[in-house]
């Protein structure tokens, strides 16, 4: 389903969506984190640094970063590969999970709540 929109509206809704973000007790993700967690949760795994890396056309020590942070609080974690010990592997967790849907849930709400 496609959702009509215009530019000023897609604005406001990126707006209320980052100011209740910044504005929640959470830890604040920066973009990149936030781009990063997403690719995680909504794209088919397995994901590794090099993978993010080259998704987003950034380097990897960027990636690792931003996993590092988001390590911290829990949303994901990493796991040697197996098979080919030079890769690691990101893994999901149930906080990162809870985290997404949450911020699922918000983004709806603020649609719900623009003058369409």
């Amino acid at each position: 389903m496609a959702v009509e929109m215009r530019p000023t509206q897609a604005l406001r809704l990126l707006h209320d969506f980052a100011q209740v973000l910044v504005a929640d007790r959470e830890p604040d993700l920066s973009m990149r984190q936030l781009a990063v967690l997403l690719i995680i949760y909504l794209e088919p795994p397995p994901h590794t640094v090099r993978g993010l890396a080259a998704k987003l056309r950034v380097t990897k020590p960027v990636i690792t970063r931003a996993l590092d942070s988001m390590g911290k609080l829990a949303l994901v974690s990493r796991k040697r590969d197996a098979i080919d010990r030079r890769n690691v592997v990101i893994q999901r967790t149930v906080k990162g999970a809870l985290y997404v849907e949450k911020l699922g849930d918000l983004v709806v709400a603020k649609a719900r709540g623009l003058p369409w």
